[in-house]
């Protein structure tokens, strides 16, 4: 599992006086470049070998402006050429956010989604575990 804190910023914050809605996504995404480092560890675009095929969050709790919020990633599922990375967001040690996002590995010259193999399967494996209930 990979671990961030992100200190939320004023302007993340919204109208009703909570973290908005739309500032997930784009914190889950800085939170997979752990993740993201496995298969192109210098973050290089012209290497990249990811494509994202579908995203979802559940948004089971408000976030506050003033309070660390903790980000984990993991593997909830590990398949031929794709995977789903689960992400939580806590604030307070109170599961507040999931995310759910299906990767697959993807040579974007051939058009063609890539079998995960060898020493960057068992490294993702290592992430293996199961989502909260």
């Amino acid at each position: 599992m990979f671990t961030r804190i992100i200190e939320p910023a004023f302007y993340d914050t919204d109208a009703l006086g909570h973290i908005n809605n739309t500032r997930l996504p784009a914190w889950f995404e800085l939170a997979r470049n752990d993740l993201f480092k496995l298969f192109t560890p210098d973050l290089d675009p012209k290497k990249w070998r990811l494509m994202m095929a579908r995203m979802e969050i559940d948004y089971r709790a408000e976030l506050f402006y003033g309070h660390d919020i903790e980000l984990r990633t993991y593997l909830t599922r590990l398949g031929n050429s794709s995977f789903t990375v689960t992400q939580e967001a806590r604030q307070h040690g109170k599961l507040t956010n999931v995310g759910h996002t299906v990767m697959l590995q993807y040579d974007h010259q051939a058009k063609r989604a890539v079998p995960i193999e060898g020493e960057l399967r068992d490294a993702l494996s290592t992430h293996l575990q199961d989502a909260p209930a």
